[in-house]
């Protein structure tokens, strides 16, 4: 056990009773654990597996306002998503960024009966989005955001001027309309931080992953999934924050099955492509457009490579998932549709992910008239539950604050901060640019500026305390493949970010994965450092790393050729 793991432990041991237990650590969780410490409580966050490693780890990496919601009528939806946007735009500006975006329009008027259908509750496929219902609905976008304007307004062009722009577009659009929202360069990070903003703010909290939280005789215990130690603990209250698995986790809690289900999940798969010809086509933008099912696609670019999604598809059951076969020929099919005359496959997908968005239990027959609006729901029992239902990335602080909310009422405490204008992890203290901070570390501490790139970029004004840990380390140069990523920096992380396995650094502490970089070699460097901080043996270590390797094959479609073990490994459902 690690010395961090050992002290959250030890906390936990020396007095079991909290205020408040939030089970489930994605972003949802992070934010409502991070809130009510922020208001004094004592809180516990209790995760099963790593912090945002289930949906979290898998969105679109879209920060915005919901533009299709208006379809469905959700006008306060999309208020609270450009408020919250912005919000993030001010509040991690490291991790979040403008994207300006272009939709193909193929057609004038179509559209606008099914939009005024959906608006009175009619549900059904959508047809075909023409220029006049995106006009209304980007007037819309513009005025909501009129007092607080951070990104330009919206824009239309004629055919020309869009092929212009974008000659390798399909050749049947008739005009196009460009607008901004944002993009996330690194979500797991984003949560990360908001942890480590409440352990500075609230040290008497604790954020515990890869334990459960379960019923013991009258009260309850929290386990340590590596050593399958238990101890007691005593909440006044849960928050339950378990998304797609949330009625499985109101069962376990309540020992019973017979609750009516809150949560009606849709499989989400994305790819990246490694296809220059398709990245610069893309021109610096997301293009937004329809696939000829009626689903909104996205294609954007993302670290030098191409980032597209997604599917929507209904799930009967939460489990980890992975995009099939089927999910990728639909996505670059789709990618086809704006991009007739560009060449690329399968061969140029480096990598894979999916994940099942918590959405309310919903009859709708088609996905995405699923509001992704979000509510809470208040169960009682011995000790209540305030349950987190639906939501989305974009609006988890909000999200986070309605449920602390009702957890103050419930316990009679008042507020004592918002979180609104809040800074997170990074973002605090952060310049107008980031090359004004890039200029500081090239001078303060010697680096290049490639490296002063990449960590404005990942820590933001952190990037400081991670440097000056870094040169205080004879291993402060890059690993092989990694290109501005040192030994230091993964030992850092290994050290001070709830790392327990080598998946944890590779996955979720850094974006390697995503981008496409890894290699046998860099995975054995990576295992060796993370090793040496975490104090594995040989064994362990070469067990962390068939599993990463196994993980990486089975749910992201990285394979090195060596050969796995055909057998996954699959913790049982608690909480």
């Amino acid at each position: 056990m690690s010395a961090k793991r050992q002290t959250i432990w030890d906390r936990i041991a020396r007095d079991g009773a909290f205020d408040a237990v939030v089970i489930g650590g994605g972003i949802n969780g992070i934010g409502v654990y991070r809130d009510l410490a922020l208001q004094g409580l004592d809180v516990l966050l209790v995760e099963r597996n790593d912090f945002c490693s289930g949906c979290s780890a898998a969105p679109s990496r879209m920060i915005h306002g919901g533009l299709r919601y208006l379809e469905n009528g959700e006008f306060d939806l999309v208020k609270e998503s450009l408020r919250e946007r912005d919000a993030l735009l001010c509040n991690a500006p490291h991790l979040v960024h403008p994207l300006p975006t272009v939709i193909p329009i193929t057609s004038y008027f179509s559209g606008l009966l099914n939009s005024a259908a959906s608006f009175f509750g009619v549900s059904g496929k959508p047809a075909n989005r023409g220029a006049l219902p995106i006009k209304l609905g980007l007037t819309l976008y513009d005025w909501v955001t009129r007092h607080r304007r951070l990104l330009p307004k919206h824009r239309f062009d004629g055919k020309s001027a869009t092929k212009r722009r974008w000659p390798k577009l399909t050749g049947a659009i008739r005009c196009s309309a460009t607008y901004h929202d944002a993009w996330i360069s690194h979500p797991e990070r984003l949560g990360l931080e908001l942890l480590q903003d409440a352990a500075a703010e609230a040290p008497g909290c604790a954020a515990l992953n890869y334990a459960c939280l379960m019923p013991e005789g009258d009260g309850y215990v929290v386990r340590d999934e590596l050593t399958g130690q238990f101890l007691p603990v005593r909440p006044k209250i849960f928050v339950n924050a378990t998304g797609a698995w949330l009625d499985d986790a109101i069962d376990e809690l309540a020992g019973t099955d017979s609750h009516e289900a809150l949560v009606s999940g849709t499989k989400g798969s994305h790819l990246i492509l490694d296809n220059p010809e398709l990245e610069a086509a893309l021109g610096g933008h997301m293009v937004y457009f329809e696939n000829s099912d009626g689903r909104v696609c996205i294609v954007f670019p993302f670290f030098g490579k191409v980032l597209a999604g997604s599917t929507d598809i209904r799930v009967t059951s939460a489990s980890r998932v992975r995009c099939e076969p089927d999910e990728e020929v639909y996505i670059l099919d789709s990618l086809r549709l704006v991009f007739p005359d560009l060449d690329f496959s399968a061969e140029d997908v480096v990598y894979s992910y999916s994940g099942i968005r918590p959405l309310p239990k919903s009859d709708q027959d088609f996905t995405g008239r699923i509001s992704r609006g979000h509510f809470t729901r208040r169960l009682e029992g011995t000790v209540p539950q305030i349950c987190m239902i639906g939501g989305k990335w974009t609006t988890f602080r909000a999200f986070a604050e309605q449920a602390a909310d009702e957890v103050l009422a419930a316990l009679e405490r008042t507020r004592k901060t918002g979180t609104l204008g809040r800074p997170i992890g990074g973002g605090k203290a952060f310049p107008k640019a980031a090359a004004i901070l890039e200029r500081e570390l090239v001078a303060e501490f010697g680096i290049g500026r490639d490296r002063a790139a990449h960590l404005v970029a990942s820590y933001g004004t952190a990037a400081r305390d991670l440097l000056t840990f870094c040169q205080s380390r004879a291993d402060d140069v890059p690993l092989d493949g990694a290109r501005d990523i040192t030994a230091a920096e993964i030992a850092f992380l290994a050290r001070r970010e709830w790392v327990v396995s080598l998946a944890d650094v590779v996955l979720r502490r850094t974006t390697l994965a995503i981008r496409g970089l890894l290699s046998p070699e860099l995975i054995d460097s990576l295992a060796a450092v993370v090793a040496g901080e975490l104090g594995w043996s040989a064994e362990e270590t070469a067990r962390q790393t068939a599993a990463l390797l196994e993980d990486l094959k089975t749910y992201h479609g990285v394979s090195f050729g060596a050969p796995q073990s055909e057998n996954i490994s699959r913790s049982r459902i608690c909480v």
